[in-house]
């Protein structure tokens, strides 16, 4: 079976080189159709081979508003250019579209089309970005949820059909435990001793920062690391943060991971919304303590012992709930051997691979 994997803007490169070489492994011939990523290092493939098709005018680094403009620009040609390739794939699977109210009719025609839904629906939807959305789904062959609430959204609040939709988790991030350059902490982290809790990640307003940097106030004896690429103003943020709080706020490139989450004592995902989050795979790969909100994705883990919840937007519950782990070290074990099972069993990448298949199998019958 001859797969194309497409991601156009690189939007989750862990995600396709996990997704990719797994599928590989399984026996598929895998083909990742996908653009540069201009934040970092990306996988080396893994049995699969990446083929730049989108923005190969775009250059790597630049303002991002012109980045985005280069990047409008050349999107439709692309598109149509890739709707002759794509016949020569048995089964084309999409992971992120960016321009959807246009990419509903510009989809490949022949082989069948599933589309992953990492998020149902737009959380700040851009105008049309919610109508194209609904728009893909009744487009594509299949729809691949990682959740089970994502499954219920699709199907009670979207209306599709149930026999369209798939339930497929999300796999952790082995690749990065595996990485031949791993780089250590800066100097100015290393030399840190005591406890440590560590929230990374892209820094956006439903990522729960502000929420988070209040219930800190009074923790002592613990540093919390706060680290990531700022994608909204962070100058309140900043300002006055609570003693013991450190921010990195720049991206953190896959070699420099490791070392971050192999520091951690705790990894906390404060999270306003959400339906599946790359941090908490990340987290689950190193067999990290995890405690989240009551959202999305984070469910699913908490039900398998992987993590422990607190409500979102509530720092009184979060605060007690950092106290309490960092005093407690049989319970942060005990959470740590959870995700080392859920990373093992449900969310390992095999298994994923496996449900792939089956799904890309009945899609072809």
């Amino acid at each position: 079976m001859h797969v194309h994997v497409v991601d156009p803007s690189a939007f989750a490169p862990p995600y396709d080189h996990e997704l990719c070489a797994a599928l590989a492994r399984a026996g598929a011939s895998v083909e990742l159709v996908t653009s540069d990523f201009a934040y970092g290092p990306v996988p080396v493939p893994d049995g699969y081979v990446r083929r730049r098709a989108f923005y190969r005018r775009t250059a790597r680094r630049g303002p991002p508003a012109l980045r985005r403009a280069l990047k409008l620009g050349q999107h439709v040609p692309d598109m149509l250019r890739y709707r002759a390739a794509a016949r020569a794939a048995d089964v084309v699977h999409f992971q992120w579209l960016p321009l959807e109210a246009a990419d509903q009719a510009l989809l490949p025609a022949g082989p069948p089309l599933v589309l992953t839904a990492h998020e149902v629906l737009p959380r700040v939807a851009r105008p049309g970005q919610q109508w194209g959305r609904r728009r893909l789904y009744d487009r594509v062959d299949a729809v691949v949820a990682h959740t089970e609430r994502g499954i219920e959204r699709l199907v009670g609040e979207l209306r599709l059909d149930p026999a369209k939709v798939a339930l497929i988790r999300h796999g952790v991030f082995d690749y990065l435990a595996r990485q031949p350059g791993e780089r250590p902490l800066p100097p100015e982290l290393a030399g840190v001793d005591g406890k440590v809790v560590l929230c990374l990640g892209v820094w956006r307003p439903y990522h729960g920062i502000d929420v988070l940097l209040e219930a800190w106030r009074g923790i002592e004896d613990a540093e919390l690391w706060v680290a990531g690429l700022p994608q909204m103003p962070t100058g309140d943020l900043m300002r006055d943060p609570p003693p013991g709080v450190r921010f990195v706020p720049r991206f953190v490139t896959d070699p420099e991971l490791p070392a971050f989450f192999r520091r951690a004592d705790l990894v906390v995902m404060p999270y306003r919304a959400i339906e599946a989050s790359g941090v908490l795979f990340t987290a689950l790969a190193f067999g990290r303590p995890i405690l989240a909100t009551a959202v999305g994705g984070f469910l699913d883990a908490a039900r398998l012992g992987a993590a422990t919840l607190v409500p979102p937007e509530d720092s009184s519950a979060l605060h007690a709930a950092i106290a309490r782990l960092l005093r407690d070290d049989a319970e942060r074990e005990a959470l740590a051997a959870g995700a080392r099972a859920a990373a093992a069993g449900p969310y390992s990448w095999d298994a994923i691979a496996r449900e792939t298949l089956g799904l890309y199998a009945r899609l072809l019958q």
